[in-house]
């Protein structure tokens, strides 16, 4: 028994996922695929409006009182605070689809994300409401990390269980692309507003319109993914496939040490994340350096390089393995980490370098970043246990990376970031060693 796993975990796929039930539905994946193409890029694209806003908005606007550097480390510290609420979303939506159905969670959801995201984009700055303004800021950045938490609706599970078995981590990756494309419109959309109006403009209105846009994506997201999932065939192959929300108190009883080390296992992959997407804008704003214009202009570049390198990580992990993909990016993470000062804080040249190489490595390590340790959960708990490992990865590797990054790095240097992605790869490659430990002993 313990040798058929170990073939199928090098291999790249679980055990877990060649067991296709008898009457298994036929879905075709690339119909999946659309739906969690669309449902990704909707909910990232919240976020990384909202991690920019961080950096060129927020300190303006609702921290006018304090310098640059603090309004944007409040900034970081509210931009946490969804990732802190997230797993409480998930565990609360979970209730929610077990009482009344899945269209309820997934419209409930993606409505209050998008009222959460909208109520933002009119909410009046601190010249006009003082510590109020803070406040529900504060309130619909939470209630957005609720929403998110909600909105999982199995697809990328259910893609997967789906797939050609040859194929299995080209069609995992294919749930990843939703964070660089969000991210790649995200920056397209600051820098065309950067560009087409004044500074004065964008601070005292422009910078509302990503966020109305983000509202109009959501709806129609929700559209969308409801047409998908709630049709008759998606329904039953959901049921057979046995994705079914198990509560957060069962999932942690009986799959516990599963979920967190699938969350540490692609730690190294999630403290990549924000450390190229936001911390380098926030970084170069602040030494006043380069044109934001031009960063935002490099960053598209490299929104691009991490969508090709995410299609890529797929054709990888197919050939050796998901695992040892990980567990290899993981080793050129480190690398990477140790050079970070010296490009950071460097020339433009070498800060683009930075940029550019950092979303090369995370394409490619994000790509196959979900699933790691968590498709070897039993069948009933891949639904909730895939969610749940999710909210826990963001947390603990993302949500205060910008944060953490920039107030260590102001203080005692850039070594700070070396350090941070280290720790990552560190309990990465932990995380692998335990969980093939773990399996070994069955």
């Amino acid at each position: 028994m313990a040798s058929s796993t170990n073939s199928n975990i090098n291999s790249g796929s679980s055990a877990i996922e060649t067991q296709t039930p008898a009457k298994h539905s036929t879905v075709a994946p690339g119909e999946i695929a659309i739906g969690v193409v669309i449902g990704r890029a909707s909910e990232h694209f919240d976020f990384f409006v909202f991690g920019i806003a961080c950096v060129l908005v927020f300190p303006n606007v609702f921290f006018p009182f304090v310098s640059t550097l603090e309004g944007v480390l409040y900034g970081f510290a509210i931009f946490s605070m969804a990732f802190i609420s997230r797993p409480f979303g998930t565990a609360l939506f979970m209730t929610i689809q077990r009482r009344a159905g899945r269209s309820v969670k997934l419209t409930t959801s993606l409505l209050l994300l998008a009222t959460a995201t909208a109520g933002i984009a009119f909410l009046p700055g601190y010249s006009t409401l003082g510590g109020t303004s803070i406040f529900l800021l504060i309130m619909f950045r939470v209630l957005q990390g609720v929403a998110l938490g909600g909105s999982w609706d199995g697809l990328p599970s259910l893609l997967v269980l789906n797939s050609p078995k040859s194929k299995r981590s080209w069609y995992a990756m294919i749930g990843q692309l939703g964070a660089p494309i969000g991210f790649l419109i995200a920056n397209l959309l600051f820098l065309y507003l950067i560009t087409s109006v004044s500074d004065e403009d964008f601070q005292a209105w422009a910078w509302r319109y990503p966020f109305f846009v983000a509202f109009a994506i959501n709806v129609v997201a929700l559209f969308a993914r409801l047409r998908l999932v709630m049709t008759e065939e998606y329904t039953l192959a959901l049921e057979e496939s046995e994705l079914e929300p198990i509560s957060t108190g069962e999932m942690l009883d009986k799959q516990g040490p599963y979920i967190f080390l699938g969350a540490f296992a692609a730690l190294a992959s999630y403290a990549l994340f924000h450390i190229v997407t936001i911390f380098p804008l926030s970084w170069i704003l602040l030494g006043e350096s380069q044109l934001i214009s031009d960063v935002l202009l490099v960053q598209i570049l490299g929104a691009c390089i991490c969508i090709a390198a995410t299609m890529v990580s797929g054709v990888i992990a197919d050939r050796i393995g998901k695992r040892t993909t990980i567990a290899l990016m993981a080793v050129l993470i480190g690398i990477f980490a140790l050079f970070a000062p010296m490009l950071m804080g460097g020339t433009p040249a070498m800060q683009y370098a930075f940029i550019l190489i950092g979303f090369a490595l995370l394409g490619v390590s994000y790509g196959q970043a979900s699933g790691i340790i968590t498709e070897n959960l039993e069948r009933r708990f891949r639904y909730s246990g895939a969610a749940l490992t999710s909210d826990l990865a963001w947390l603990f590797g993302a949500a205060f990376a910008p944060l953490i990054a920039l107030g260590l790095s102001v203080n005692f240097g850039l070594i700070a970031v070396s350090f941070y992605l280290l720790s990552g790869v560190l309990f990465t490659l932990m995380a692998l060693r335990i969980s093939k430990y773990l399996e070994k002993a069955k």
